[in-house]
């Protein structure tokens, strides 16, 4: 499912135009976003939680020509399935 399915969809189980629906996507997405980019977890009980993980620094290797690369060390987004979830789909 893309984003415009998700907001399409959205729109129509609750009766409201295409371009809402994709105000209340986006609306869900900027602040799952800005949670993350503050440093806060978001958990959706039943879903799933957002969370962010320092990455360290450390060398790496060109694939095309072998040669040895730094990479910085970064910040990262991870999400952990939540168990329903999980079951849910082990169980299709």
């Amino acid at each position: 499912m893309t984003k415009k399915e998700l907001s399409d969809k959205l729109a129509s189980e609750f009766n409201q135009s295409k371009a809402d629906g994709e105000k209340m996507v986006n609306f869900i997405f900027d602040a799952i976003a800005s949670s993350l980019v503050n440093g806060e977890e978001v958990a959706i009980a039943g879903f799933g939680k957002f969370a962010t993980a320092d990455r360290a620094a450390r060398e790496g290797v060109n694939p095309s020509t072998g040669e040895k690369i730094k990479i910085e060390a970064t910040t990262v987004a991870k999400f952990k399935v939540a168990k329903q979830l999980k079951e849910a789909v082990a169980k299709k």
